[in-house]
């Protein structure tokens, strides 16, 4: 097998998580403008992502642990903020946070972000015993299998490096504008006739 050959089937073969999402301007579903989505998981039968930019105001944390009957006697003034993770199972909750927090059901997916799905870590940043940094995902984006790479190929997407820097220190209304720079993009010079090899 050639040099070639094995890199062509390297390439393929990257795992997308841990990346960002970065709608083009002008994408074609305008359910994603202006999005970043990072991605959780991408597996050969589909991929799995949350939206970062998106959010949800006025709606408060404390407001959340009410809605899902959690009872505790005092939410921290540092309370994570609730975003619009996509238009799947919105009713559906995801905790996105730094890696310095883990429970049995924690994924680390990588740039120092991980991923969890059970009540526990609501009650623990509740009670100031979460992570340092997170946010609160109401549903989620998914691709079946090979719809990702197909919308890669159409041009829907950009993609850089996901990390807690880019997920968490940087502003919802900066975080398009910042993705684009990541890779070199001036949003404002960008073509959509341009293509991607």
């Amino acid at each position: 097998m050639s040099a070639k050959k094995i890199n062509k089937k390297k390439a393929n073969t990257i795992s997308l998580s841990g990346k960002c999402l970065i709608a083009v301007p002008g994408i074609s579903d305008i359910r994603f403008s202006r999005s970043v989505i990072f991605v959780c998981a991408n597996a050969k039968d589909g991929s799995m992502g949350l939206i970062i930019n998106r959010p949800i105001l006025p709606f408060k944390f404390d407001e959340l642990l009410k809605h899902l009957d959690v009872a505790l006697p005092e939410v921290t003034d540092n309370a994570p903020d609730i975003v619009y993770g996509g238009p799947v199972e919105s009713s559906r909750g995801f905790v996105l946070h730094s890696s310095d927090f883990s429970l049995a059901s924690t994924i680390d997916i990588a740039g120092g972000v991980s991923i969890t799905t059970t009540m526990d870590i609501l009650t623990m940043v509740a009670k100031g015993m979460g992570p340092q940094s997170c946010m609160v995902a109401l549903g989620y984006v998914s691709w079946k299998e090979g719809q990702l790479e197909e919308e890669l190929k159409g041009n829907m997407w950009l993609i850089c490096d996901g990390d807690k820097e880019l997920v968490f220190g940087t502003p919802y209304n900066k975080k398009w504008q910042k993705a684009m720079e990541r890779i070199g993009i001036n949003p404002n010079m960008f073509s959509l006739t341009q293509g991607s090899s």
